[in-house]
């Protein structure tokens, strides 16, 4: 065989592959533009955002408590109606010297508390209206968990709502929707005996965008309640869902490579649940605690919020760095700016009490304009369970009092 015949073979081999890789770039863009216009649809990214389709545990029954854990006699199933003529599922858990002290008293088998318990119970204690995160239901195992360590930890009654479209609820899931069902949450209390100030609110992930909103509208309407805590919040939807992943791959790793992909996921990001562009209209002592092992929502995003909250307290910055590296700074605008940014530096040091324990993590507190601010940074509790950490529930029973 001559040389020609040998790189004719060559070329022709080379050739084939380039096509084949051609054609598989080609086929995984395709791909690739299929699930980002997918994930761009309504019903499609409702059903990413919310997971509420995913009902754990399935076929859940919510008129038997018991059967997920919880005491007999101890919790009531409710059914609460929203501004917008929607049903949703609720639980209410009493507290466990509530309860304790009706055991003792029955002279038979406890049925579920009925509604004159429940309202001497809201006059007496405290109360948690808890929020949870996306997926599954109030039945779930985790869940359930946290409003038995509420419950007897703090001595506290809880309650605990399955938004719109979760659980055994009608309607469908929205930003708003969501929003209307905490506040048809916080109506029934107050309408029920509650005072403001014995009631705080608890949101988890999904939850803490919830609990944010309601907050913020509480603040409009110059209501107060005892606090608000945050575990494991995002500081936006957007910005968790820039970093999804489906299977460990982050599907919209790609686009931000670019400004114009940023600009696109902000645009096609239907439901903002923007933490970040509200936590300073809050008007009451806020907590807040994340884990550092938190895979699906970082801890940075709870740092970020902390941050905003501690900006008005500190030294303001006349000039700040250019948003381009082509922009020009003057040496003296720069100077000026090292020099605040060391100011900054000093009074958050002032402003910020911090703790270190070597067993469990940090706790930062400072005077917030709205009240004591806390911040619980844990080393383990991943994403699910930092809400059960003991330590974070004693921190926590200090904005109880």
């Amino acid at each position: 065989m001559s040389d020609v015949d040998s790189d004719s073979q060559r070329r022709a081999k080379s050739n084939g592959f380039l096509a084949k890789v051609h054609k598989f770039a080609y086929f995984s863009t395709f791909v690739y533009a299929c699930i980002i216009a997918l994930l761009a649809t309504p019903y499609i990214q409702r059903h990413v955002i919310y997971q509420h389709a995913v009902r754990v545990p399935w076929g859940a029954r919510f008129d038997l408590p018991e059967k997920y854990g919880l005491a007999p006699g101890k919790t009531s199933n409710l059914k609460l109606r929203t501004s917008d003529n929607i049903t949703i599922g609720a639980w209410f858990v009493l507290a466990e010297p509530v309860y304790q002290a009706r055991s003792a008293a029955a002279s038979s088998v406890l049925d579920q508390p009925s509604l004159e318990t429940m309202q001497q119970a809201l006059q007496t204690h405290p109360t948690i209206l808890y929020l949870h995160g996306q997926a599954a239901t109030r039945a779930a195992p985790m869940r359930v968990q946290h409003y038995a360590a509420f419950s007897s930890r703090l001595g506290v009654n809880v309650l605990v709502i399955d938004y719109r479209g979760f659980g055994d609820s009608e309607g469908t899931p929205t930003e708003d929707g969501l929003t209307e069902d905490a506040k048809a949450a916080w109506h029934w209390l107050t309408e029920n005996g509650a005072k403001p100030e014995d009631v705080l609110l608890v949101g988890h992930s999904l939850g803490t965008g919830v609990s944010s909103r309601l907050a913020t509208w509480l603040a409009r309407e110059d209501v107060k309640p005892r606090g608000v805590a945050l575990l494991a919040p995002f500081t936006s939807l957007a910005s968790v869902v820039e970093t999804y992943d489906i299977g460990g791959f982050p599907i919209l790793q790609p686009l931000q490579s670019f400004a114009f992909g940023r600009k696109l996921i902000k645009k096609l990001v239907r439901h903002e649940f923007n933490t970040l562009s509200v936590i300073n209209d809050i008007n009451v002592p806020l907590f807040i605690a994340h884990s550092q092992n938190d895979m699906d929502i970082p801890h940075a995003h709870s740092r970020t919020l902390l941050d905003i909250l501690l900006d008005p307290l500190l030294p303001s910055a006349p000039v700040s760095l250019p948003a381009t590296p082509d922009a020009i700074l003057t040496s003296d605008d720069y100077a000026t700016f090292i020099e605040v940014q060391k100011q900054r530096r000093v009074a958050r040091s002032e402003l910020v009490r911090k703790v270190e324990v070597p067993t469990f993590g940090t706790i930062e507190e400072f005077d917030g304009n709205a009240g004591k601010v806390v911040y619980v940074e844990t080393f383990w509790g991943a994403h699910n369970n930092v809400g059960l950490q003991e330590g974070v529930q004693d921190i926590l029973a200090q904005l109880e009092k």
